[in-house]
Parts: C-alpha cells; structure tokens; sequence
C-alpha cells in the first residue's frame, strides 16, 4: 500500500505529461489499490493534475529568480536597462551632431 502511494505522488509530478492512456491505467490501479470508485479515481488524477502544474509554476518561479540572482551578481543588465541607455546614448548621439554644426 505504501508502495503505491508513493508511486502516485511521484506519478503526480509527472502528470501532466501524462497520455489519456496512463491517466485511465492510474485510474483503474487507484480504484483497485484503494477499493475507490471510477469517479473518486478520476478524482484523485485530477488533484494529482493539479498539484503538479501549482508545482510547476512554483519551480518556474525559483528558476527564474535563481537565474535574475545570478545575472544580477555577473554585473548582466536587463533588457529595460539596456534600453535606457540605448536611448540616452542616441539622445546624446543628436545632442553632440547639433553642436557639431
């Protein structure tokens, strides 16, 4: 029992990439396993579903605020700063033509 449930949690990491196939074989080895119906099967898949895209989305998010932390300790700018002064020098760029003439 133990073993399966620890093969559905795992599973429910991965289970968005799942096929309609497995999803239906997870369903049936619940319902086996944990003497569930067919709906609170369903159920359970859906709330598996459901924890791994919140995970997802959590692990996302520490990606990308790792990956900010370190282009922030290299000295990498950010695009809105890159343009900033992109802009400051073609202003400055009009500025030194004018004077020039």
């Amino acid at each position: 029992m133990l073993e399966f449930a620890e093969k559905m949690v795992l599973a429910g990491m991965g289970v968005l990439t799942l096929s309609q196939q497995k999803v239906e074989e997870m369903v049936k080895e619940a319902k086996d396993r944990l003497n569930l119906s067919e709906e609170e099967g369903k159920k359970l898949v859906t709330k598996l579903q459901d924890a791994a895209q919140e995970n997802q989305k959590k692990l996302e998010k520490l990606a990308l605020e790792e990956v900010k932390k370190s282009c922030e300790r290299m000295g990498v700018v950010t695009k809105e700063e890159f343009n900033k002064l992109s802009r400051k020098v073609a202003d400055l760029e009009k500025r030194l033509k004018a004077l020039e003439k």
